[in-house]
């Protein structure tokens, strides 16, 4: 029910981590993959892995927060392939700082990649979706979105991006239904990738956070792809506005 055969996809953030986990699995999947991020030659590096399965890609360089570079993604997408039929807004930046010392340079970077750069690549994604009346974008927000219960210290700015995709999320899923574009959120808890490490180098911590999970582990990145794809899929074709939580149960204790 998710073959995305000949779909194109835009995945921000994918040189690493879980955009890289998405961008093979859509690869995988038959799609088209635009990996994009602010290193095109990790990209490259990641194109040539989908390749090696079978998969057809491009790398691109893209920072979210630059609307020229955005729209020329999207733009040498529809060059290249005709159309673009899902984004999968992933970028993301994680810095820990007690919220008395965060400072106005880290706050403004942090809303700009983690927010700033959804909004610029969902506008810049939408308006050619809105050319073909179909689309479908998926946004990565987090556990620590605010209003489930649990607070997360020392990365106040974080929390606040987060919150605001999927409020961003529920708007934009009303004002762009008419034109036949499903917009959704996912909110992962604790996943195996580099933005986690800091968190791993306090093992009382993380022994901390893990006694909360019921599932008792970090989940991995292609245990999130999956979801992703099943949303950017016409298996979910009738969600949109929705965020689902993908978090081994933490939420739920």
């Amino acid at each position: 029910m998710t073959d995305l055969k000949g779909k194109v996809v835009m995945i921000t953030g994918s040189r690493r981590g879980m955009g890289k986990a998405h961008a093979l699995a859509f690869a995988k999947a038959g799609a088209k993959v635009v990996v994009c991020d602010i290193s095109q030659e990790e990209c490259v590096k990641v194109v040539k892995e989908a390749e090696k399965n079978g998969g057809e890609a491009i790398a691109l360089k893209c920072d979210v927060t630059n609307k020229k570079e955005v729209d020329n993604v999207v733009k040498a997408a529809v060059s290249k392939w005709g159309r673009l039929d899902i984004l999968v807004n992933n970028a993301g930046i994680a810095q820990f700082f007690p919220f008395l010392e965060i400072t106005e340079e880290d706050w403004d970077r942090t809303i700009n990649v983690n927010l700033k750069g959804y909004y610029l690549c969902a506008q810049a994604a939408a308006k050619q979706m809105a050319k073909q009346k179909s689309g479908a974008i998926v946004n990565v927000a987090s556990v620590a979105m605010g209003q489930v219960g649990i607070g997360f210290p020392s990365i106040a700015h974080y929390c606040a991006s987060k919150g605001g995709i999927v409020a961003m999320t529920e708007a934009l899923a009303i004002e762009l239904a008419p034109y036949n574009i499903r917009i959704n959120a996912i909110a992962p808890g604790m996943i195996e990738t580099p933005m986690i490490d800091p968190v791993k180098q306090d093992p009382k911590n993380m022994k901390g956070i893990l006694a909360r999970v019921p599932m008792g582990r970090v989940g991995k990145p292609e245990e999130v792809s999956n979801l992703v794809l099943f949303l950017a899929s016409d298996a979910a074709s009738y969600m949109t506005g929705s965020t689902v939580v993908i978090d081994g149960g933490w939420l739920a204790t």
